[in-house]
């Protein structure tokens, strides 16, 4: 539609308005009790900021204050909706979807990481997402194992 039938300053403005979805992973949406409360909470807040700038009265500062929010709403609906609730592994025997994993790296480094979902992986915080190169390569093994090759292998210490 031409934006001499519209309210927006230009056509720049209207395609400030019209963000492009946010991409969804093409992987199951496996998530933790607390991925899926953080996914919850997010779209909750996501219809909050939405809600938030309907009341603007600019029209034009309104779509720009919306766009964000929609988008985000757009996403977390479809993250919720598609939501696959695992439950915490009932073993520590091997590394599994919800494990926290211990692992010696060839150099010597020694981290852990608790095997997540694709949203609520947080490196920084301690948990990778579970189609990461290291989580994939870690599942279904146990403490003493072994992965990866050369200066790459990675020694389970632990399994919680």
């Amino acid at each position: 539609m031409s934006v001499a039938f519209t309210k927006e300053e230009s056509a720049e403005t209207a395609s400030e308005t019209l963000l492009p979805d946010r991409p969804i992973s093409p992987h199951a949406n496996l998530v933790t009790a607390a991925g899926l409360k953080a996914l919850e909470r997010q779209l909750a807040e996501a219809r909050e900021a939405y809600e938030a700038a309907q009341s603007i009265e600019d029209v034009n500062e309104k779509r720009r204050q919306a766009a964000v929010p929609l988008r985000d709403f757009r996403y977390f609906t479809d993250r919720v909706r598609t939501a696959q609730l695992v439950p915490d592994p009932t073993s520590t025997d091997t590394v599994a979807f919800g494990s926290t994993v211990t692992f010696s790296r060839a150099d010597g480094r020694v981290q852990t990481y608790r095997i997540v979902g694709e949203d609520e992986a947080d490196p920084k915080a301690g948990s990778i997402s579970f189609v990461a190169p290291v989580a994939r390569s870690l599942m279904g093994k146990a403490v003493g194992d072994v992965v990866g090759s050369g200066n790459q292998e990675l020694e389970i210490t632990a399994i919680a």
